[in-house]
């Protein structure tokens, strides 16, 4: 049974070229567009990873990370930022907040699987 990846970011264009590449890779795939409707698509959906956005509206990826970690069903859930920060300071407020990785777009289909291969077996 394929594995369940959660998408956020509210770039469309983002969006897919994710999910193509997670689906090239065998992966199922929930999009969101930013942290509020990821909460909302997850209602109790078994997901094994989520990849977030930094920077969206209503809620970002460090107020989702804490969402999800103060839930029991996905406070262990591996959750990657891939993002266009890539100051120590946001990856540090990341680390704290909860987060498994940090992706610095742009970035390459490939690199985007290998990370999340040592998260989802």
């Amino acid at each position: 049974m394929a594995k369940t990846i959660l998408i956020v970011d509210d770039s469309a264009s983002m969006r897919q070229l994710v999910t193509f590449a997670l689906k090239d890779a065998g992966y199922d795939v929930i999009a969101a567009v930013d942290g509020k409707d990821a909460l909302g698509k997850l209602n109790g959906a078994k997901i094994d990873m989520v990849v977030t956005d930094l920077n969206m509206p209503n809620m970002d990826g460090i107020m989702l990370i804490k969402q999800l970690r103060s839930r029991p069903s996905s406070k262990f859930t591996p959750v990657v930022m891939l993002t266009t920060e890539s100051q120590e300071t946001k990856k540090q407020e990341g680390k704290l907040a909860g987060a498994s990785g940090w992706i610095v777009k742009p970035f390459t289909p490939e690199k985007l699987i290998e990370v999340i291969k040592k998260f989802v077996k």
